[in-house]
């Protein structure tokens, strides 16, 4: 079977030796390589589509052991499942990796595409499988994974109610590099659903204080300090549930909700002052913010409650103001999405450019649906949508592009038509002619073989003699059947002569018969090599010729087959794309449907706290008057 010629993306060699490299062997297959690079920059489609293809054509091979992708044809295996997975190709991924467990392959990989399938079952909620996948692995473990293979593991048993074989894990996760906060905040977690409270608290205060010096510590930092301070404020003890709350960074993604519950607690413990700052700040930050909305209205009744009834009636006037222009843009929103332009605003492809693309869409200008769906599209489940619709608009263009192909490959074929088609002719003319050449020189050679066989078993020196020689000998032959003919005597001086004349020749045959069987022989080796030779640019010719014909012939089926796929799996992707977008669409209006809900909640709250702040301010100043 033929290979297909390397497809680089303009990848260098150098590049793909380095991915090879990376991954710790040596490349001896350059489409294997290729795969790995385009994994390695994050483009797992193409990478599947690459190495699918080497595989299916590695299977084809009559010897695939001589296939250069055989010294990696379990690493190949394994990486398929690694790239589906990495594609969320769950079920896919879970087959490839399934058959790696079940091949013959190293320790090494054999654990580490168990950890993968258990990863696998947990991101599907199959706890139970993911269970059942850990504790295949047995042996040697890559380093790499050896802290992710137990943190799995106990997150596995936290989801299953066992939260006191959680703990003892996490427990010896906590010097890790890695996982070594995230351990630390499960960990408390784990003691908390175990309910040993006072140690759960004791660990959260640990995990709130641990050394950080990247951003997911940092988070995990906060959120620690956020679930302890909300334990404490839920349970009574304020002033300490404010201490946990104002540990939260303020520049942080909790930043928000710590500033609202720290003014609540500073409320509860009827510190009223205290709480005024906090929810100031917040009042402040970026109005949609559920948190901030709060605060807009909290703020005015932490004033009332110090008697400032003036203030707080301003700041109602703004939170008023401020709902009403939230409410506007709520009803833009809506109408906007109603109308189709969130998901265009989704799929622009200069935004998703940038790895904060989700953070850019709210500063678009002309793209209102976006600018209040910040919390919903960072919610697992719609981001899962979402990302199944932004794989569904990758897949649509790709087939876009393969459909669009399809004429460019017709315009080669055409053209290699018009270039072959008028020289086949006169090349075919050619061919018979020496096919009949070739033909004969065969069977000569093949009699001559046989001669050579003959004589070695029943010497015939007649066989060997020289044209002139066979000329002469058929001379003389001739010439005795005239003189028979004749009635000559054989006594006679004619007769002879002519016997010591045909003596004389058979002589020099017999004399020389071995030296000439030996150049006979050197002759016959000659023409040999000679023939095979001849033969090899014949079978040459007959595949040049046949590459010629199939480089146009023979196309038009598979084209047409894969031009109807295409277009067939194109119509079920805008299918699939509709479903799904729609889904989105309604997923994303009852969002903020319900925000909608909340604010005019707040702007009635706030209308009627409003008219309360002016009536308590018109007394107490009216009781100045009085005195």
């Amino acid at each position: 079977m033929l290979r297909t010629s390397p497809r680089l993306f303009g990848v260098s060699l150098a590049a793909i030796c380095a991915a090879a490299s990376a991954s710790g062997e040596e490349l001896k297959d350059l489409y294997f390589g290729e795969a790995l690079f385009l994994a390695r920059q994050g483009y797992y489609f193409e990478a599947l589509e690459r190495l699918d293809t080497e595989l299916g054509q590695h299977y084809g091979l009559d010897e695939p052991e001589r296939d250069s992708l055989y010294y990696h044809i379990n690493d190949a295996e394994f990486s398929v499942g690694d790239f589906e997975l990495r594609y969320r190709m769950h079920h896919r991924a879970g087959r490839a990796i399934t058959a790696v467990l079940e091949g013959d392959v190293d320790e090494l990989v054999r654990n580490e595409a168990a950890y993968r399938l258990a990863r696998i079952h947990f991101q599907k909620g199959q706890m139970a499988d993911a269970l059942q996948a850990l504790a295949r692995i047995d042996g040697r473990v890559p380093d790499s994974i050896r802290d992710d293979i137990e943190f799995l593991r106990a997150n596995a048993f936290l989801s299953t109610g066992r939260p006191a074989e959680a703990a003892e894990i996490l427990k010896r996760l906590q010097g890790s590099d890695e996982l070594g906060g995230f351990a630390s905040y499960n960990l408390g977690i784990a003691l908390l659903q175990d309910g040993r409270t006072e140690a759960a608290v004791e660990q959260l205060d640990r995990s709130g204080r641990i050394e950080a010096r990247d951003e997911p510590t940092f988070a995990i930092r906060d959120k620690s300090n956020m679930v302890l301070g909300t334990m404490l404020l839920e349970s009574g003890d304020y002033a300490l549930a404010g201490q946990y709350f104002d540990r939260v960074r303020l520049d942080g993604p909790f930043s928000n909700q710590a500033l609202l519950s720290s003014g609540w607690a500073a409320m509860s413990n009827e510190d009223y002052d205290r709480a005024v700052v906090p929810w100031s700040l917040l009042a402040q930050r970026e109005a949609t913010d559920l948190s901030a909305q709060e605060a807009k209205l909290a703020l005015p009744y932490a004033y009332g409650k110090l008697d400032v009834h003036g203030r707080a009636a301003e700041y109602y006037g703004r939170a008023l103001d401020s709902f009403g222009v939230e409410l506007e843009k709520l009803d833009t929103s809506i109408l906007s999405i109603r109308e189709g332009k969130f998901l265009e605003a989704l799929v622009r492809e200069e935004i998703r450019q940038d790895k904060d693309w989700v953070i850019r869409l709210r500063s678009l200008p002309e793209a209102p649906e976006t600018y209040y769906l910040m919390e919903l599209m960072a919610a697992h489940n719609f981001q899962t949508g979402l990302q199944n619709y932004l794989d569904l608009e990758d897949l649509r263009k790709k087939l876009a592009s393969w459909e669009s192909s399809f004429d460019a490959y017709g315009d080669m074929i055409s053209i290699r038509r018009a270039h072959y088609e008028p020289l086949l002719p006169e090349i075919d003319s050619q061919f018979r002619a020496l096919d009949s050449r070739m033909r004969l020189r065969l069977e000569q050679h093949k009699l001559l073989e046989r001669r050579m066989q003959a004589m070695l078993t029943a010497p015939r020196p007649e066989f060997l003699a020289t044209r002139d020689e066979q000329a002469m000998l058929g001379t003389i032959e001739r010439i005795e059947l005239r003189l028979q003919e004749a009635g000559v005597a054989p006594e006679s001086d004619n007769y002879q002569r002519l016997k010591r004349l045909k003596g004389r020749l058979l002589w020099t045959l017999h004399t020389e018969y071995h030296e000439r069987l030996a150049a006979f022989e050197q002759h016959l080796y000659e023409l040999g090599a000679a023939i095979a030779v001849a033969e090899a640019q014949y079978e040459q010719f007959v595949r040049v010729r046949q590459a010629a014909v199939h480089s146009f012939e023979g196309y038009e089926k598979g084209i047409a087959r894969m031009r109807t796929n295409v277009r067939e799996s194109l119509a079920t992707v805008n299918t699939l794309m509709a479903r799904q977008g729609r889904l989105l669409e309604i997923v994303a209006i009852d969002e903020l449907t319900a925000r909608r809900e909340r604010l005019e909640k707040y702007q009635n709250d706030a209308r009627f706290a409003l008219a309360d702040s002016y009536d308590r301010a018109t007394q107490v100043q009216a009781r100045r008057l009085d005195e």
